[in-house]
């Protein structure tokens, strides 16, 4: 059965730009085409898509998911074997997060605060708390310190899971970017930049653009955010920094 692209967009919950994109970077080449040149899509070529797409969802950058899909060594099963392995995986540390919030929502329900084990289940070796006086130095004036700790201060085992979760997700898009090549003065890390913009301001305080882009800076003029952003990927903390000010101008 072949496909237009439109179809197997459709098919495929994913946008005919997308497409267009994985044809132009050698992803995934449509089978044919027809006598007016438009891309024609055949089983074959529908497979390859669903394996990017399963790729894609566990985290995988473009160019990693092409060099898997190419390896003359590895069959279709092997790839089967290996996204069932690393989805099981994905299911695990779900299921954790999910059993860690029905425990905090039973403790809300009876008035029971976050311990130091379960900040540490959270947070791993990094705390809120370790920087607060710092914090507290630098910007304890301000009103975004004030709408900070008065958001912070409601906030339980499942509100700081739910932030940590999202927090997670977007330096996992802002690598996968990175590691596509995408610019990080283009569109792509300047979305990127402005959801991360949007979850500060939902979750912490008021954040405009001016101040984002200060906090860009600040990821690679303090060593210890340096630091978490290279332990996430090399060239992720200059890559984020770059990405939030650029989208600070787009928004000035």
């Amino acid at each position: 059965m072949s496909h237009t692209v439109g179809e197997l967009a459709r098919l495929a919950g994913v946008t005919v730009r997308t497409l267009h994109h994985y044809d132009r970077i050698g992803l995934l080449t449509p089978s044919g085409r027809t006598a007016a040149g438009y891309r024609v899509y055949e089983l074959a070529d529908v497979d390859r898509l669903q394996q990017v797409l399963v790729y894609r969802g566990l985290g995988f950058g473009l160019e990693e998911i092409a060099a898997l899909l190419d390896d003359p060594d590895a069959d279709a099963g092997e790839h089967l074997r290996r996204q069932h392995r690393l989805l099981l995986e994905q299911r695990d540390r779900t299921d954790a997060m999910v059993a860690a919030v029905e425990k905090e929502m039973e403790a809300l329900e009876m008035g029971n605060p976050m311990t130091p084990q379960e900040k540490l289940a959270v947070f791993g070796d990094w705390l809120p708390e370790e920087y607060a006086d710092e914090a507290e130095q630098r910007w304890g004036d301000t009103e975004a310190w004030a709408q900070s700790q008065a958001r912070t201060s409601r906030y339980g085992k499942a509100d700081w899971l739910a932030i940590k979760a999202e927090t997670d997700d977007l330096e996992r898009r802002f690598a996968a970017a990175l590691a596509d090549g995408a610019p990080a003065d283009g569109e792509r890390a300047m979305d990127l930049a402005e959801e991360h913009r949007q979850h500060i301001t939902r979750r912490f305080y008021d954040c405009p653009p001016e101040i984002h882009a200060g906090l860009g800076r600040m990821y690679v003029e303090d060593e210890r955010f340096t630091a978490h952003y290279e332990q996430i990927a090399p060239g992720l903390a200059a890559y984020v920094s770059t990405a939030c000010q650029a989208n600070a101008a787009r928004q000035g």
